[in-house]
């Protein structure tokens, strides 16, 4: 059973001194295109993976049927969303699809803290200032077996309109070229396999001893 989070209103206190002592957890970027199937590999991944907690995001968009507050999203009004970022409390954010999303930094770092890794399901555009502003992240990018594929998934899901679906296609086209920018690539053809190369990335950077090279900024 999924649990539900609580946005904090404002920084919490430090975390107490013997949390020091614990080995501090990583964070992981999952990015791609729309329509990829970011949410399936990350929700089979929480499952596999001890130690590993997914942040929710904040969005303004609305909300879509079956989604719950701090289960799937913090849903927050346009002039709410702009208050966060005027006071720094959001670690990316980015607009996608006319609505706009952040991850919440101040809980993502608690969790750092006491050793648990963290991993974001976010767009490219999010990724990207994450890459920008912690290169030491474990950044990876979801890629489909071929575009016409991820069109197929965008149009069965039949949750938008067909102008919105074509927006999402034009902004994956531009994404998929991307994908250099990050550290790894994992190509979602069968959720089963992708599934365990991502397990592979994630125990492998728990046992890394030195930082990854930074990649180049152009």
């Amino acid at each position: 059973m999924r649990q539900v989070q609580k946005l904090p209103d404002s920084p919490q206190e430090p975390i107490k001194a013997e949390a020091d002592q614990l080995r501090k957890g990583n964070l992981i970027v999952l990015t791609g295109p729309s329509g990829v199937g970011k949410g399936t590999l990350t929700k089979q991944l929480l499952e596999a993976v001890p130690s590993l907690v997914k942040s929710v995001s904040v969005t303004t968009r609305e909300k879509r049927p079956g989604e719950e507050e701090g289960l799937d999203y913090f849903f927050r009004t346009v002039p709410q969303f702009d208050q966060m970022c005027e006071e720094y409390l959001l670690m990316e954010h980015a607009e996608f699809a006319g609505s706009w999303y952040g991850t919440p930094k101040q809980w993502v770092e608690d969790q750092i803290q006491l050793g648990n890794d963290v991993i974001l399901e976010i767009e490219v555009q999010g990724a990207k200032q994450i890459r920008q502003r912690r290169p030491q992240s474990l950044l990876i990018f979801v890629s489909p077996p071929s575009f016409e594929v991820l069109k197929q998934r965008l149009e069965g899901r039949a949750t938008e309109t067909p102008e919105k679906i074509a927006l999402r296609l034009k902004k994956a086209q531009e994404e998929m070229l991307e994908k250099n920018l990050f550290y790894y690539e994992v190509i979602n053809d069968d959720v089963a396999l992708a599934v365990n190369n991502l397990l592979h990335i994630v125990y492998a950077e728990r046992c890394r001893i030195r930082k990854p090279a930074v990649i180049s900024q152009k």
